[in-house]
């Protein structure tokens, strides 16, 4: 309505690069709704892996949708700038919200896409990764982050459990997944015997992330 649209603008300018962002995108049959990060969070995907199993879907704590989407425009448009150098045309980039988050979801939408295997919400546990969620101390809480089969290895040396890591039952990371609901009481029966600081310190010497 005002001529600032990407075709007239270009017309004057074919140098110009013209990026949008709204939420559904340019056209097709949402373009005319506004775009809510915490709308999208819902309708894209993101609210029903964040939070507790079997509460209400959860947002995250940030507009992670909108700050995301403007990374992913960003890089459009510096490799729109990139492109110019050697054609010397600009492009017209269309970034959506909605698009940006779909594309977020990332290993938990292979698992559905590849895995067939629907995400549900997991809390702070990882669906593909164990262990790899908070756990309790004797004075609080604390992430362990366990990455590899290497890492877990070390961890149960210093926890004082060495033969676990070697049990076939969980000396690889899909063999953890499978006997989650084992290992994970086991560790956090562990982990109970000293405080979040000391486990830090002790871990920390030994690779492990937490």
């Amino acid at each position: 309505k005002y001529g600032l649209d990407a075709a007239s603008l270009q017309a004057i300018n074919p140098r110009l690069i013209y990026c949008s962002i709204t939420g559904y995108g340019q056209s097709g049959p949402l373009s005319h709704k506004a775009g809510y990060d915490f709308a999208i969070q819902a309708e894209a995907g993101l609210m029903s892996v964040t939070g507790e199993p079997g509460a209400e879907p959860q947002k995250v704590g940030v507009a992670v949708t909108d700050l995301m989407t403007g990374v992913y425009a960003t890089t459009a448009i510096l490799a729109a700038l990139y492109e110019r150098e050697r054609t010397g045309r600009g492009r017209v980039i269309d970034a959506a919200l909605f698009d940006v988050q779909v594309a977020m979801l990332a290993n938990q939408a292979s698992n559905q896409l590849i895995g067939n295997k629907t995400p549900t919400r997991m809390g702070n546990a990882h669906p593909n990764i164990v262990p790899y969620q908070v756990f309790p101390t004797r004075d609080g809480h604390m992430v362990l982050a366990v990455g590899n089969d290497g890492q877990f290895a070390r961890f149960c040396e210093v926890a004082g459990y060495p033969a676990v890591s070697r049990d076939v039952s969980f000396s690889t990371n899909p063999a953890r997944v499978a006997h989650r609901q084992t290992l994970v009481p086991l560790i956090t029966q562990w982990l109970l015997g000293r405080d979040t600081a000391d486990w830090v310190s002790l871990l920390d010497q030994a690779g492990v992330p937490c």
